[in-house]
């Protein structure tokens, strides 16, 4: 007889969990089969994790100009095409390496007036279901034309925020008072809401009833808002219905000294995504954490 399987710590805490422990067993050998996948692929969860460095959009300033890459070890062909290259979708191919990695250099010398903050972008693939215009999966913002409903990803490269002067709230405790909200929704008038109202509008009545941390929920991009966040299509990008990254990273967390920082599992990603890692500091901080859903 085999030896039989060690009972996971979590429900030899909580009897309530012995029901489905069979089910959480196996979602935790999933995860492990997940891990070890993601260890042999990219060395480490670590510099998994920190694909975000790499692919997408990355300056080289000592070439002087930008990369992009995207990891689609199943394409035939891969091209890069946006308002920068008159939408013409066969002319920028990009080169691929053994692993599947798909890449192109754009000089300045030859885009520096055409690959502006807020250019336009897409990809197009061609795999063994044929030709797809796709958006990136480290596009870091992306947006729907209000006439089409086509959502585009958008080259995003904004001056960065200063963050002098700020003076962050400290906590109470050294356990976090959680509130969670939904940015959108939090607006008593009809409609969605933005990050500048709830800046303006829901943080001070937060903050007046004694909460420490923030989690926001529904922040990753998704192309159907009544999924309240669930069908996340771009998980590096904060949702543009809501405003720009600047709205989020700057205004919200600035308003009352606030802090971001990082919720587990895949949120830590999307997190480092919006290069909030850049600005994360002591814990005992007031906390701003993008809730993961999905």
């Amino acid at each position: 007889m085999g030896n039989p399987t060690k009972k996971l710590p979590m429900i030899e805490r909580d009897g309530w969990l012995l029901p489905v422990e069979k089910e959480l067993t196996a979602r935790h050998e999933s995860y492990l089969r997940a891990l070890r996948e993601i260890e042999k692929s990219a060395g480490s969860i670590v510099d998994y994790a920190n694909g975000y460095r790499y692919f997408g959009w990355q300056r080289d300033e000592a070439l002087e100009g930008w990369w992009f890459r995207e990891w689609l070890p199943g394409a035939q062909d891969v091209y890069l095409l946006g308002d920068f290259n008159g939408w013409q979708r066969t002319s920028l191919r990009l080169d691929r390496n053994p692993e599947g990695v798909w890449s192109i250099f754009l000089p300045d010398a030859m885009y520096a007036e055409r690959l502006t903050h807020g250019s336009l972008y897409k990809i197009h693939v061609h795999g063994d279901n044929g030709w797809h215009d796709r958006i990136p999966a480290y596009a870091t913002r992306v947006v729907q034309d209000e006439k089409t409903k086509d959502f585009t990803a958008q080259f995003w490269n904004p001056s960065p925020f200063d963050w002098q002067g700020d003076r962050p709230i400290a906590a109470r405790s050294e356990e976090l008072f959680i509130y969670e909200a939904h940015v959108g929704m939090a607006q008593e008038r009809e409609g969605v809401g933005s990050y500048a109202e709830f800046t303006e509008k829901i943080l001070p009545r937060i903050r007046e009833e004694g909460y420490d941390t923030v989690q926001l929920m529904g922040i990753a991009e998704h192309p159907y808002y009544g999924s309240f966040g669930y069908h996340v299509s771009s998980f590096f990008a904060p949702s543009s219905r809501f405003g720009t990254p600047e709205e989020l990273l700057g205004r919200l967390a600035h308003a009352l000294g606030l802090k971001p920082d990082a919720a587990p599992c895949s949120a830590a990603h999307l997190v480092e995504g919006f290069k909030w890692n850049q600005v994360r500091a002591h814990r005992d901080n007031f906390v701003v954490v993008p809730g993961f859903l999905g």
